[in-house]
């Protein structure tokens, strides 16, 4: 049991209580906005689209998805940014801190 100065959702000490599968759901949400939009269309967005459909069809879609939004945390943050976008950022922070 997690003492008091430990929220009881830290990785840690317990995967209990985290929603890995929500915390990713609402990152893709704001990350779609973006990836999603002609105006933002490049080769890596692209790929990374193609990337994220692949392990949506996967056999285990929540490990995929998790494994291949944390190898491209840096760039999701770094569109964010170039955007001010505070919400996707924070949104992010949180799958962050929770799931990585």
């Amino acid at each position: 049991m997690p003492s008091a100065d430990q929220p009881a959702n830290d990785r840690y000490v317990t995967f209990e209580g985290i929603d890995f599968e929500g915390n990713m759901e609402a990152v893709l949400v704001h990350l779609r906005r973006y990836i999603d939009d002609p105006a933002f269309a490049n080769p890596f967005w692209d790929r990374f689209r193609r990337r994220l459909a692949d392990a949506e069809a996967a056999e285990q879609p929540v490990a995929d998805r998790l494994l291949l939004m944390h190898a491209h945390v840096y760039y999701m943050a770094e569109l964010f940014e170039d955007n001010d976008d505070t919400a996707a950022l924070s949104t992010l922070h949180r799958l962050e801190k929770e799931c990585f």
